[in-house]
């Protein structure tokens, strides 16, 4: 099926995107310098923001038609949590894996000398710090549930502090942080410089985990429902072509310039092919469309997170919460009109606690850790 003639035209037809610099923006990066939005006739610009509380104040003010965003983030401010409450809409899923927690090198040493987070802690002279970029996003929560893991109460044992992703190697090395989480390729940089040493990659906390979406407001949607369409579609192309080959080393040098992410090509390379080294599944962008679907239980399972950190009070409506958020009707329009399978929803591989979630009982999953708010 051609999409361009068998599909309504967009409503509007210059869109503005905003990113963070991440090695995950290469979606948004490849569809702009290859202009696979013309095919579906979009013309897309792109605005490089310099942390997710600004791309959010953009988003909200209407200064950004989309924005690649964190997954929690876009949850948080549907709930009036991350900012100013604002109906949103998650169209696609960008990405799955490819964050990471890193420790300063005094605590993975001592990590690697006591054997366990909890005593390797105790001898730090302050209380421990770590970073994250968002307090309902991805980052934070990757975080939260492997500091649990270890038995440490993340709201307790541990002060946790924001900061945008480019500023993270410099905290670490300025001995303000004894840990952080956030995407690559800051965390292989911090290995690059010697300041700080991966400890686990996001892809063991929960295998395959959504990350990045591209988000939008909801009336942003309900005012330009082709508009919208056509931008997943433009995404998906841009998914797809980044798992042929060599492609991945071809957009790390575009990412690499000064104005996207300023990092050495070589090493986001690496950190976009990681999976190819690693039994650790690393960054996913399309594998024939398995990566992209909103799945509604992936964002039940952020409401699940909120509660156990105390931000969100129990409610019955988590399912139907996702559901006005995800765009699955839409997203599957787009997926079939390029030939895309949609898998649906799924039970999800074992995080690295050993807990499943199936997405069907989300207050006996929160009920079931022991480390909550």
């Amino acid at each position: 099926m051609n999409a361009t003639t068998t599909l309504a035209a967009p409503e509007k037809t210059h869109l503005k995107i905003g990113f963070v610099p991440l090695a995950d923006a290469a979606p948004l990066v490849a569809a702009k310098l290859l202009e696979f939005g013309h095919a579906h006739g979009l013309t897309l610009e792109l605005s490089r923001q310099p942390s997710w509380a600004a791309l959010r104040d953009k988003l909200l003010a209407g200064e950004l038609d989309a924005a690649h965003s964190l997954y929690g983030l876009v949850y948080g401010v549907q709930l009036g949590l991350g900012g100013p409450q604002t109906d949103m809409a998650v169209l696609m899923v960008l990405n799955r894996n490819g964050q990471a927690i890193s420790l300063s090198n005094r605590l993975a040493d001592a990590l690697a000398e006591h054997g366990s987070l909890p005593r390797a802690l105790a001898t730090l002279e302050r209380k421990p710090v770590f970073a994250q970029t968002f307090p309902t996003g991805t980052h934070a929560m990757w975080l939260y549930y492997w500091l649990a893991a270890q038995g440490v109460h993340p709201l307790r044992d541990i002060e946790s502090v924001v900061i945008p992703p480019p500023q993270m190697v410099a905290a670490l090395a300025e001995d303000r942080l004894d840990g952080l989480c956030v995407g690559e390729p800051w965390p292989g940089l911090a290995e690059q410089r010697g300041v700080g040493r991966t400890i686990i990659a996001s892809g063991a906390i929960w295998p395959d985990h959504p990350e990045k979406v591209l988000a939008c407001r909801r009336d942003f949607v309900t005012r330009h429902p082709n508009t919208a369409r056509a931008l997943v579609q433009t995404m998906l192309e841009a998914c797809r072509w980044l798992d042929g080959e060599g492609n991945r080393r071809e957009i790390a040098q575009w990412l690499a310039r000064p104005e996207m992410l300023g990092v050495d090509a070589a090493l986001i390379a690496a950190r976009l092919e990681a999976q190819v080294a690693s039994r650790t599944p690393g960054m996913k962008f399309f594998e024939e469309g398995c990566v992209n679907d909103p799945r509604e239980s992936e964002g039940v399972w952020f409401l699940t997170q909120f509660e156990r950190w105390g931000m969100l009070a129990r409610r019955s409506d988590y399912r139907e919460i996702a559901r006005g958020l995800n765009q699955t009707a839409l997203y599957g329009q787009a997926a079939a009109a390029m030939g895309i399978a949609v898998p649906g929803d799924a039970a999800t591989a074992p995080f690295v606690d050993g807990r499943v979630w199936d997405g069907e009982d989300a207050a006996a999953y929160v009920e079931g850790f022991d480390i909550k708010a």
